[in-house]
Order: structure tokens, then C-alpha cells, then sequence
């Protein structure tokens, strides 16, 4: 319950907990950050940060079928998983260390998650939606700030309608370097804000110990979670404009590309 007065004017700062928390309506005129640690939103960031041409986040098997059909066959990558399985026929799955320079730069790349893709999906209703992780936590913080933005939505994706400590963490990490004073934060927030009291400069020790984070031990996959926990190793802050991914603080040089557009 909003217990302000009626017409006073306030900036809001929010932590939805899960993609299924997202509430389109109610994103108008916000920023929404959509963060997704293990994995989709640290594998976009790194594949446009490796030179892909375009990269595209979709939410479905199908919606990625209808832009793989609008671009050029012989210079696209796809990649992702669904129900943490690699997908049939795709070039690559979800791991960032797939999509190195020499893999992606100058290719169209059409990337598809269970929950992370979904969240990005979610978020659209927003006047801006950019991708956080932990990586780029900080510059998403920073971008934040310098915006001017007065409604901003921290969305962690979760897993299945779950809450997920990684995605918590990602998001308790941005708000952490953002000044919340003269903010209404959720208690969403306000719990992100008492976690990071526990964990700042201990980001790895909370990511090990969460269900997501044990598996890359138990799997032989520590190369992978360092490379996903290493707090500000980016400076790129993603923004996803017309269903593309572009560098933030670049303005749009193309228009957006429509999936409706079929004949």
C-alpha cells in the first residue's frame, strides 16, 4: 500500500523479487533493469561486448524462429537453453566463455533463455529497459544516475516464479552504488539494501553459497562463476531498443526491428 499523499511527487526506486512480480502498467515512464546473473543477462553483456553485430533477446523458441527468418542465414548464431537444456539445432548454450570475439564479432546473434529472455520480455512496457548483472553493476549503477531518471524498477528474473539469490544479489549490487537518498524504495529495496550491509566486497561468498552458484562447483564449472562474479569487470551497460541490444549510451543509428513485420 502507497501511504503518500495524493498528487505529492516523489522518485521510486524498486526491487521486484521475480519476473512474475512485474505489473506492465505500472512500468510506464520507468527505467526498468532486468537481471539475470546465472546466466542470460552476463552472456548478452558479453556478447555485445565481444562485437556481435546485432544481438537479439527473445522471449520464445518461435519469437526467436521469426527473426532468425528476417536476417541473413549465413551470418547469424543462435544460442540459449530451455529448462536449463541446451536447444536442439542452436549453435551455442548459455554460457558466456561460448561467445568469445572470434565466435561473435560481426555476426546477428539471437539469444533465447527460460527465465532471463522472459524478464526482458516483461520489462518492454518501460520507457527503458537495460540489462544488469554483476559484471556491470556498477556502470549500471552509475548510467542510473547520471539519467535523471525518477521510476526505476530492479527486476530480478528468478527461476520458474522463484526468488533466486544470485538475481538478488545482482540487483542489491547496483542499488548499492546508487545514492537513495530523497528515494521511496519498496521493501523489495529496502531488503536488498540490509543484505548488501552483510555481503558488499563479499559478493563471491554469497553467490557461492546459493543453489545456482554450488552447481558451477559441483560441475567443474569455477572458471565460469568467476567470470560471472566478478563485480565491475564492465563498464557496457546494455539497453534493449527495438528488441536489439545497443550500448546505452549510444543514441539508436537504426530503426526497430519488428517481428509483426512478416508476410
Amino acid at each position: 500500500m502507497d501511504f503518500l499523499a495524493k498528487g505529492s511527487f516523489v522518485k521510486r526506486l524498486r526491487v521486484l523479487m521475480n519476473r512474475q512480480e512485474v505489473v506492465p502498467e505500472r512500468l510506464a515512464g520507468a527505467t526498468a533493469v532486468v537481471v539475470d546473473v546465472f546466466l542470460a543477462t552476463t552472456t548478452l553483456l558479453t556478447i555485445l561486448e565481444n562485437g556481435a553485430r546485432q544481438v537479439f533477446p527473445v522471449a520464445s523458441l518461435e519469437e526467436a524462429e521469426e527473426v532468425r527468418k528476417r536476417l541473413d542465414a549465413s551470418n547469424i548464431l543462435r544460442g540459449g537453453e530451455q529448462d536449463a537444456a541446451r536447444i536442439e539445432g542452436y549453435d551455442h548454450g548459455p554460457f558466456p566463455d561460448e561467445y568469445p570475439p572470434e565466435a561473435v564479432a560481426e555476426k546477428d546473434v539471437i539469444f533465447v533463455t527460460t527465465n532471463g529472455t522472459r524478464a526482458i520480455a516483461d520489462a518492454a512496457p518501460a520507457e527503458r529497459v537495460l540489462l544488469g548483472c554483476l559484471r556491470n553493476a556498477p556502470a549500471v549503477a552509475t548510467h542510473l544516475e547520471a539519467s535523471g531518471t525518477e521510476s526505476i524498477y530492479l527486476i530480478c528474473a528468478g527461476s520458474g516464479g522463484r526468488f533466486t539469490v544470485e538475481d538478488f544479489l545482482g540487483a542489491a549490487t547496483i542499488l548499492s552504488d546508487i545514492d537513495t537518498e530523497g528515494w521511496h524504495l519498496n521493501d523489495g529495496a529496502w531488503m536488498a539494501l540490509d543484505f548488501m550491509r552483510r555481503y558488499q566486497e563479499r559478493e563471491g561468498e554469497a553467490l557461492r553459497q546459493c543453489r545456482a552458484g554450488r552447481w558451477f562447483f559441483e560441475h567443474d564449472r569455477v572458471d565460469a562463476f568467476e567470470f560471472v562474479g566478478d563485480v565491475g569487470a564492465s563498464d557496457l551497460v546494455p539497453e534493449v531498443v527495438g528488441g536489439r541490444l545497443r550500448h546505452a549510451d549510444e543514441p539508436e543509428s537504426s530503426p526497430p526491428f519488428k517481428v509483426t513485420d512478416a508476410e
